[in-house]
């Protein structure tokens, strides 16, 4: 999957730069998709043509997960850091206070999207805030729930219904949210933000296994998650990685 090579700052610029040109066009063009690459995405691409080709919709994919960044170092445009979506929230949040962006919040239960949005409120009282919803719907509803997030004027949609769902789901509607100039996924970024599920110390993400801290905490649903996809993605980084950039 081609990744952009660009620090924190610089995706938060590109942010900025798209969602005002989204404006100046008045909600005749679609957003622009915004996903992360990690260790899980790229087992799930290997296996699945479908998702792989759903991630290739994306106008950027940045690497999230350590290992992606740590495969990078093979090719000839190494990427200048790891752009976590728990840490690029609030690189984002400063530049949209800065800039008179607003934020629109959806997915999770509705007790954990109520908190992150509290959170958010609290940690960036500055920070416009468009709108919340959490991510249990019908398919019958999408439409009206599009409708209600265009209305809302905001400018990045962060969509957190986990992978694939919340990649299919921004593919799906974006024809119907014109005028907003981000759809980016942030998987389980709510529950960091409300504090449902602690960060790994530093050295651990440092060395790319914040996977093994997040499998201590919660081994039940992760364990065979990261057993089964974590050498899948090891393999697929090593053999398939290209080496030279890719020109777009």
């Amino acid at each position: 999957m081609p990744t952009v090579s660009v620090t924190r700052a610089g995706l938060a610029d590109m942010m900025v730069e798209d969602c005002v040109r989204a404006r100046a066009a008045a909600g005749q063009v679609p957003p622009k998709l915004v996903f992360s690459s990690n260790g899980q995405g790229v087992s799930l691409a290997g296996r699945s043509r479908e998702f792989r080709d759903t991630m290739l919709e994306a106008a950027w994919i940045h690497g999230d997960g350590q290992s992606i960044v740590i495969a990078s170092k093979l090719t000839q445009a190494p990427l200048p850091e790891r752009i976590a979506t728990t840490d690029f929230f609030h690189d984002a949040a400063q530049a949209a206070i800065e800039h008179g962006l607003s934020f629109f919040i959806f997915g999770g239960s509705e007790k954990q999207n109520a908190a992150a949005t509290d959170a958010i409120g609290r940690l960036y009282p500055r920070l416009k805030i468009a709108g919340r919803r959490n991510g249990y719907f019908k398919p019958e509803e999408e439409e009206a729930i599009c409708a209600e997030i265009r209305e809302s004027g905001a400018d990045v949609l962060w969509v957190g219904l986990g992978k694939p769902l919340q990649e299919e789901w921004s593919v799906r509607n974006r024809h119907r949210l014109g005028g907003i100039g981000w759809l980016k996924t942030c998987g389980g970024l709510y529950a960091f933000l409300c504090g449902d599920a602690p960060r790994a110390p530093e050295w651990m993400q440092r060395f790319g296994l914040e996977w093994l801290f997040r499998t201590m905490k919660d081994p039940r649903r992760l364990a065979w998650r990261y057993l089964t996809t974590n050498p899948h993605s090891f393999y697929r980084l090593l053999v398939h990685t290209r080496r030279r950039p890719i020109e777009r």
